[in-house]
């Protein structure tokens, strides 16, 4: 709950930062260079926090037989030596609120994540739906991979959940954040991160249940920040 915490006072801050953003529409990856083959381009860091680097599949860090994307190409997010690396980026989807209105457009959150052997360090990805005033109106959340759940092996594993976009949602912001818990190193692992929105209505059962948890961290937020 305490990592919990600190990643909603982090999401929180980096939520009122002005970020640039591209605009979006439904069937397409939102998520620029979401699999690190450009670089790190596409997100933005941030003051007093590392920006997360994007390094080659190998033994420094998931070798290419280690569990993985299978078109995982070159290229892989791993944290900076840190104790937290994060970016984010922003997608302007005013242009569908219309397509909002009636709370059955859905969405679909996915990627690879995970960590170096039996060290706890990982990876998070919050996505943040917010109004036109860049309130909030709910979370999704992908992560955390523990090393319980990769058997204490170093690679990553597939997660992805999905829900129904809230009404009024103009913007959607994207934080991705390593988390550093053991050695020098940032292990926090991902790749191949993908949003994509759609107009049929397939969420995954307990969705509204996961909004309301994230508003309900963002105001548990506030009252620890004031």
């Amino acid at each position: 709950m305490k990592t919990t915490l600190i990643r909603g006072a982090a999401a929180l801050t980096l939520s009122l930062c002005a970020l640039g953003a591209h605009a979006a529409g439904f069937g397409s990856n939102l998520i620029v260079n979401g699999d690190a083959e450009a670089g790190v381009s596409g997100w933005t860091g941030f003051d007093g926090t590392d920006l997360f680097q994007s390094v080659d599949y190998g033994s420094n860090w998931v070798k290419p037989s280690e569990p993985g994307p299978v078109n995982r190409g070159a290229k892989m997010f791993a944290g900076e030596s840190s104790p937290y690396s994060a970016g984010a980026q922003t997608v302007d989807v005013g242009a569908l609120t219309g397509a909002f209105a009636s709370g059955k457009a859905s969405f679909e959150l996915s990627g690879y994540l995970g960590g170096w052997s039996s060290q706890g360090d990982n990876a998070l990805l919050l996505v943040s739906f917010l109004d036109a005033s860049s309130q909030s109106l709910g979370l999704a959340q992908l992560g955390p991979v523990t090393p319980a759940d990769r058997g204490n092996q170093t690679g990553l594993l597939f997660r992805s959940t999905g829900g129904f976009v809230p009404v009024n949602t103009a913007k959607i912001e994207f934080i991705l954040s390593m988390e550093r818990l053991n050695s020098s190193d940032n292990d926090g692992y991902a790749d191949n991160l993908s949003f994509v929105l759609n107009t049929a209505p397939v969420p995954e059962p307990g969705t509204y249940a996961l909004m309301a948890l994230g508003l309900g961290l963002l105001a548990a937020v506030k009252r620890r920040k004031n």
